[in-house]
């Protein structure tokens, strides 16, 4: 016979006060507990209190970052999810910023990706296997060297400024000379990434914006992205991808994740675990913070406390990532786009063999000021004026890194 004894009323309440206790717990005693998620065609949104982040920890992070007028925009994503995002006047999620160098971490995980495919056999592979104009002086400089920047190609006082103006980039790129031994010294040269698309193209039979298009950026849920091309239609390896705060970040999860979204292993992992390494340069200015460059990202930090890496690009331009806390965090400057993707200098092109890229840039500034051109109708181009330079975020970088390094440390201090 069933019995039809109620449960005293106290007593649930008690049990349900002890279940909920056990669970808040639970998630105290484990830190960011919430299941990994990847983005679908817009970010979820998370709390910093739901992941156990402090909210003055990320606001401290934000101040910092937008102490430089030139900020655009800058985002915080955790676990797959966006925690906190902030944008300067005039700006939203939409807005575009242009890469700059963050774009020769794109490109290189081509590199990765081939490799994996059997197009190319190493990293250590010469790169004189795929360009045949390397059979000269330059034939035992690797791929790998190339990544690292370590290839030994001449590095002039201009820094290799003008192939951002000439007609011709992969022209320019091939005819640059070894000045060095490879592998002998550090050397951020701009032609080593410019000659990765020849590399790819040779390898594949496929152009390397197509590459990075088909292989990377529809798989990742990338596509809003503007790819520039040189005015001989050579997609431009070493810069210059356009696209928003929110769409970066994308990328930077993806390596956060070693390479896999979702079910898909987009990125092979063992590249991404070369590339996350301890690798020191002669950049290390500080034995402490450990700054270093490896296969075309990096090395902002690597303690035992935070291990952080960065795709950077000029003028501020960064997405750090935390892989082993599932963090990414994307910072951008200011930029007015001209619309399009293959560049045309229009009536600058009469002035792009004058001084440097900063007087250029001035120049072009000025015209543009007085009225003589319009440069949003005349000329198509990647560019940055004053307004997007930055000088407190670089001076202030080692406080940014220190910002993100306490975000998981419960024990930092602001």
């Amino acid at each position: 016979m069933k019995s039809n004894k109620l449960i005293p009323f106290p007593f649930i309440i008690w049990a349900l006060l002890l279940a909920t206790t056990a669970i808040i717990a639970s998630n105290k005693a484990s830190g960011i507990s919430v299941s990994a998620a990847y983005p679908e065609k817009n970010w979820s949104l998370i709390s910093a209190e739901n992941i156990d982040l402090d909210p003055l920890k990320i606001k401290h992070l934000f101040n910092l970052s937008f102490q430089d007028q030139s900020t655009q925009g800058a985002a915080l994503f955790v676990k797959g999810r966006l925690v906190y995002e902030q944008y300067a006047d005039g700006f939203n999620k939409d807005s575009l910023a242009t890469s700059w160098s963050m774009a020769k971490s794109f490109y290189a995980a081509l590199i990765g990706i081939s490799i994996d495919r059997g197009e190319i056999n190493s990293l250590d592979d010469k790169v004189s296997q795929y360009l045949d104009y390397f059979q000269d002086d330059r034939r035992e400089i690797t791929i790998r060297q190339l990544l690292n920047m370590s290839s030994g190609l001449e590095m002039p006082a201009d820094e290799h400024e003008k192939m951002f103006f000439t007609k011709n980039h992969l022209a320019y790129a091939k005819k640059v000379e070894l000045e060095t031994e490879p592998g002998e010294r550090f050397e951020y040269n701009n032609v080593n990434s410019m000659l990765l698309a020849d590399i790819l193209f040779r390898a594949t039979g496929v152009r390397a914006d197509k590459l990075l298009k088909d292989r990377i950026l529809k798989r990742i849920g990338m596509d809003n992205v503007t790819l520039w091309k040189d005015p001989a239609n050579n997609p431009l390896s070493y810069c210059c991808i356009d696209t928003t705060v929110r769409q970066y970040a994308r990328f930077g999860l993806l390596f956060a994740r070693g390479g896999k979204w979702q079910d898909q292993q987009i990125v092979p992992s063992k590249f991404i675990d070369q590339t996350f390494q301890l690798r020191r340069s002669d950049l290390a200015d500080n034995v402490q913070i450990q700054r270093g460059y490896s296969l075309h990202w990096w090395i902002s930090r690597y303690q035992k406390e935070a291990k952080i890496f960065s795709a950077k690009g000029k003028f501020g331009q960064r997405i750090f990532v935390d892989p082993e806390n599932d963090m990414v965090f994307v910072r951008v400057t200011k930029y007015h786009s001209t619309g399009g993707d293959v560049i045309d200098w229009g009536p600058l092109r009469f002035f792009n063999q004058l001084g440097s890229v900063k007087f250029r840039r001035k120049l072009a500034s000025i015209l543009g000021h007085i009225g003589l051109i319009n440069i949003h109708s005349s000329v198509r181009a990647p560019m940055t004026f004053d307004d997007g330079i930055s000088n407190e975020f670089l001076s202030n970088y080692d406080s940014i890194i220190d910002a993100l390094a306490a975000l998981n440390s419960p024990k930092s201090k602001i």
